[in-house]
C-alpha cells in the first residue's frame, strides 16, 4: 500500500465548517476487522489522561465481550492510524486481542486531527484542561496559526469588546471563525472561554497536572495557585488530594501560609485619609473637628522640626 499522507490546501481547509463535511457516513467503508499490530496511534492525541479505574473496567469488559464499537481508522503507509477509539485500542492491547473491528475512512492529516479533537470535545467526561487545550488546538487548525496566536487573538477580541483597543476590521473573518467553531462544539461562547478557560493554562504546572488528571476541581485549583512558594503549594496540593479537602478548608490553609500583608505606603495612606476626611466632611462635626485640629497641629509640628 502506498503512503497516503497529504496536506489539504488552505483554501480547502477553510471550507471545513464541521466534521460532517469531511467525514460523512456515506464515505465510510463497511466495518471489518484488522490485526491489532497493523494499527497505530497518531503522534499526538487530544486526550492525555485516562482514569485508571475506568480504563480497567473497560479492559475487563473487552476481555468478556470484545470490542462492541468499531475503531475509526485511516490508512497511513502500510498501517492504519486511530482517529477515534484510543481507549478501546489500549483496552484491546491490555486484553491481548489479536484483531479488532474497525471502520476505515480516508482522511488527510488536518482532517484526522480535527475529527479527533471534535470527537474528544463532545465527550462528557473531558476535564477542563483537556477541553481548553483541545479547543485551542482546533481553533489553531481553523485559523492556521499556533495556539499562542489564538490566545492573543481571543484576548484582543475581549479588549475590543470592552473598548480598550480599536476594533480590528481586518480580523472580522477570524472572529467569525472563532465564534463558529465554539458554537459548533456547543460548550461555551468565546467570551466565557476567554474569561474562565484561558486563565487555566496560566496555573502552575503541578496544579495543571492535578486538574488534567481529574484529582482536583477548578475552584480548588485557583485557590491553591495563590501560594507562590512552590514547596508550600506542593504540600497543600498533596494534602488536598489525599484528604479530599473542601474549598473552604483549602482557603483557610492558603491564608495561613500566605505572608502577612504589608501596610500600604505612607504617602498612599495620607492621600486616602485626606480623601476620606473630605468625603465625610469631618470638620462639620465639632468634636471630630477639634480632634482633627489637634492631630494636624502635631503633624505640622513634626514637619517643622524636619
Amino acid at each position: 500500500m502506498s503512503p497516503r499522507r497529504r496536506t489539504q490546501p488552505p483554501a480547502e481547509r477553510s471550507k471545513l465548517k464541521n466534521v460532517a463535511l469531511f467525514a460523512s457516513e456515506e464515505e465510510s467503508s463497511v466495518p471489518h476487522t484488522l490485526p491489532l499490530d497493523q494499527i497505530t496511534l497518531p503522534p499526538t492525541q487530544p486526550r492525555r489522561y485516562f482514569d485508571p479505574q475506568a480504563m480497567q473496567s473497560l479492559v475487563e469488559s473487552v476481555k468478556s465481550e470484545g470490542i462492541l464499537q468499531p475503531l475509526l481508522v485511516r490508512p497511513v503507509g502500510e498501517k492504519y492510524e486511530v482517529i477515534a477509539g484510543e481507549r478501546r485500542y489500549r483496552a484491546a492491547q491490555e486484553a491481548e486481542l489479536t484483531e479488532v473491528p474497525v471502520t476505515v475512512r480516508e482522511m488527510t492529516d488536518d482532517q484526522a486531527v480535527q475529527y479527533a479533537l471534535i470527537e474528544n470535545l463532545q465527550r462528557e467526561d473531558l476535564n477542563p484542561v483537556e477541553e481548553t487545550e483541545g479547543l485551542l488546538n482546533l481553533l489553531a487548525l481553523r485559523l492556521e496559526c499556533d495556539t499562542n496566536e489564538v490566545s492573543s487573538k481571543l484576548y484582543r477580541m475581549e479588549n475590543e469588546a470592552k473598548g480598550k483597543v480599536t476594533r480590528n476590521v481586518s480580523g472580522k473573518e477570524e472572529t467569525e471563525t472563532i465564534e463558529q467553531v465554539l458554537a459548533s462544539v456547543g460548550r461555551m461562547n468565546w467570551q466565557s472561554f476567554v474569561r474562565t478557560r484561558l486563565p487555566l493554562l496560566k496555573l502552575p504546572a503541578d496544579i495543571l497536572d492535578a486538574l488534567r488528571s481529574g484529582h482536583l476541581e477548578y475552584t480548588k485549583a485557583k485557590a491553591l495557585a495563590q501560594i507562590k512558594d512552590e514547596a508550600e503549594r506542593k504540600k497543600l496540593l498533596e494534602d488536598a488530594i489525599a484528604s479530599s479537602l473542601s474549598l473552604s478548608q483549602i482557603k483557610e490553609r492558603v491564608k495561613a501560609v500566605q505572608p502577612p500583608t504589608e501596610s500600604p505606603p505612607l504617602a498612599t495612606r495620607m492621600t486616602t485619609t485626606y480623601q476620606l476626611a473630605k468625603k465625610q466632611k469631618v470638620w462639620d462635626d465639632p468634636k471630630k473637628r477639634k480632634k482633627l485640629e489637634s492631630l494636624l497641629s502635631q503633624i505640622e509640628a513634626l514637619l517643622s522640626k524636619e
